[in-house]
């Protein structure tokens, strides 16, 4: 059976877990491992029901991530809505399994998949996301990197950096997505910086601080809006947090020894530090986001510094740093229409907002890029 008769097997397979009592989006995520197992196995040994053969393997596959996704949960329950100031609690067997996942064998970008998948308890779906790849490309990569360590011994734990990326991400998605695991992230990262000097730590866990700490501003009302950094109510930041993120950067930064996530702290300490959005130091910020180009070359920093730029030198410098990128970059659309409106075109902002609400990476942010671009029409009609 070829891949193409393969997949005309999904939509049945899926729908028979569901009745099973799998939601769509495990069951989906189920699918796509048995799948990829499928391709792997089946030329050796074709089954005589493949059907059979895909509900077996997939619901096998849903009930091992439903049991990771439990043990998960009832980590998380131990932990309070807000953060705890101050070092972390004694190192737990989560963080030990964070670094058992960052195997040697593994390079660290299939160590970082397959540690969030199966200890941060993050989707297919999700981690491809996080990644900028499509769900087929990191679900091939997950299973690669299970292959590889299914017959090693996990007596040699992975590195820091690897460690840091994966809490980065679980942190992200906690903090921006479906799954609520930003203090999880946010207690992992803590217990890691109680037994370490290591300055990128340290930046890590000032960069979720100063993020969280704006938290209970990002969004209003019973329906959840989200509500743009410039228009956040600040005086329900959470100032505690702040103090505590500035003091660990400062020292992390007085050790003179940069990494991305120091210079990404330091831009979220800047944005912490103006009383309001008017005040906003851009300029700095935007030397801020040099280093952090230089530090990684990432297209999402790049995208950001674009928005910067457009602030403190205004929306024209802003549209041309953005005209460097690749338009297929993530938000880059709903960053073409923030300038475009700031430099006095709404009917193209309207435009561009409306696009971007189609293909935005989750139901707030899709939400609010249509209400923009509601407000600009309704002004434009008007």
């Amino acid at each position: 059976m070829n891949e193409a008769m393969l997949r005309q097997l999904v939509p049945a397979v899926i729908g028979v877990l569901v009745r099973r009592g799998a939601d769509f989006a495990a069951a989906e995520d189920a699918v796509q491992d048995a799948l990829i197992e499928a391709v792997r196995a089946w030329p050796d040994d074709s089954p005589r029901d493949p059907k059979g053969w895909l509900i077996t393997v997939a619901w096998r596959k849903f009930l091992d991530a439903a049991r990771a996704d439990a043990s998960r949960r009832r980590r998380e329950e131990l932990v309070e809505a807000e953060p705890v100031p101050g070092p972390g609690e004694g190192v737990d067997d989560t963080l030990q399994l964070y670094f058992l996942c960052a195997h040697p064998s593994l390079t660290p970008a299939s160590a970082v998949a397959l540690t969030l998948r199966a200890v941060g308890g993050l989707t297919t779906r999700q981690i491809a996301r996080a990644y900028l790849v499509p769900e087929a490309t990191m679900a091939q990569r997950i299973s690669r990197a299970k292959r590889t360590v299914s017959g090693v011994r996990f007596d040699q734990p992975g590195d820091v950096g690897t460690v840091l990326r994966v809490l980065y991400l679980v942190f992200n998605e906690g903090y921006s997505g479906d799954v609520d695991l930003a203090s999880e992230a946010i207690r992992l990262t803590r217990q890691l910086a109680a037994r370490t000097r290591h300055e990128e730590v340290a930046g890590l866990l000032a960069l979720m601080l100063l993020h969280h700490a704006r938290r209970p501003a990002r969004t209003t009302g019973p329906d959840s809006r989200l509500v743009p950094l410039a228009e956040q109510d600040r005086s329900r930041w959470n100032t505690g947090l702040i103090t505590e993120g500035v003091g660990i950067l400062q020292t992390a930064l007085a050790r003179d020894r940069l990494g991305e996530f120091q210079a990404q702290a330091a831009i979220a300490a800047l944005h912490a530090d103006a009383r309001t959005a008017e005040e906003t130091d851009w300029v700095q910020i935007v030397e801020w986001y040099d280093e952090l180009v230089g530090l990684t070359d990432s297209p999402v920093a790049r995208l950001n510094r674009a928005v910067a730029v457009g602030e403190a030198d205004g929306p024209r410098a802003g549209l041309a740093a953005l005209a460097e990128l690749d338009p297929r970059l993530p938000r880059h659309t709903a960053v073409a229409a923030y300038l475009h409106e700031r430099d006095g075109d709404p009917a193209t902002a309207a435009r561009l907002y409306a696009r971007a609400a189609r293909s935005a990476p989750n139901i707030p942010e899709r939400d609010h890029l249509t209400r923009q671009a509601a407000r600009l029409n309704t002004r434009l009609r008007g």
